[in-house]
């Protein structure tokens, strides 16, 4: 869930804990349970997750695999790791700060990987699928996931609408560019082929609710959860609180105060070694 490069992209700070608080439930959960689902059959016994964040995919497998099977949750960003650590599991786990594009263990050592909204951050997508299908025994499976684009997820296209309102001239863009910015299953299909897999993957489109208890929480989760508060705090000094009481009174206008819910969409993509 983050494995970017960028200074104004990276989660540190006050980000991980916001960011497990408001966005994991929000957005990140529902899908953490799909992909831990469609881990769980692959009879894998040992597991390499990338871009692990604050732990969400990485807490549902160890409640869904069994104890026998080896997981090492890793993540570029050492302090979302460490949030993700300070949580915990139900069971032991391994948690190790690595680079997706250099990833530190030997050849052909994970029965599978799964990755949760990372890849997008990869400087070279095509570069860093190779090392999973190194890291990967023959045979082995990737399952990573993506974000469909900006305004398929409703919440988010809501704040980043604001943002733009708030500050025209120059509008955060780390959400609609970043986040959202790889979402053409062709170019996922291309990208996985490029990196050395044989099959071609397959991408399937996965639309769930998101729900929030409160009309703000959205907004307090991507301005001040998300390394979009790297870009508002760097372009727009003393703007923050502006930023996210923009927010928040468009997700109230457009989706009420409490138990709001809108639609949230990604893809899944599946590739075997």
């Amino acid at each position: 869930m983050s494995d970017a490069r960028d200074p104004e992209a990276v989660f540190a700070g006050p980000i991980p804990e916001v960011y497990d608080r408001y966005l994991v439930p929000l957005i990140f959960e529902p899908y953490a349970v799909d992909l831990a689902a469609r881990v769980a059959p692959l009879d894998a016994t040992s597991l390499l997750e990338i871009a692990a964040g604050t732990g969400a995919v990485t807490r549902e497998l160890a409640a869904r695999l069994p104890r026998s099977v080896a997981i090492t949750a890793t993540d570029l960003n050492q302090p979302m790791l460490d949030h993700a650590a300070a949580v915990g599991t139900c069971r032991p786990v391994t948690w190790q700060q690595a680079d997706a594009m250099d990833l530190p263990f030997a050849d052909e050592a994970f029965d599978a990987v799964a990755c949760q909204f990372g890849v997008m951050f990869f400087p070279d997508r095509a570069a860093a699928l190779a090392e999973v299908r190194r890291v990967l025994r023959p045979g082995g499976t990737l399952v990573f996931n993506a974000w469909d684009e900006i305004g398929a997820n409703a919440f988010t296209a809501t704040v980043v609408d604001a943002l733009r309102e708030l500050f025209p001239d120059d509008p955060p863009v780390f959400l609609a560019n970043v986040a959202h910015g790889y979402h053409d299953p062709d170019v996922m299909r291309a990208d996985v082929a490029a990196g050395g897999f044989a099959e071609t993957a397959t991408v399937e489109a996965v639309e769930v609710t998101s729900r929030a208890a409160l009309f703000r929480d959205p907004a307090i989760g991507f301005c001040q959860g998300s390394p979009m508060r790297n870009e508002i705090e760097t372009r727009h000094p003393g703007r923050l609180h502006d930023a996210t009481e923009a927010s928040a009174a468009a997700v109230e206008a457009r989706f009420g105060t409490n138990d709001i819910s809108g639609p949230i969409r990604a893809y899944v993509v599946t590739a075997r070694r």
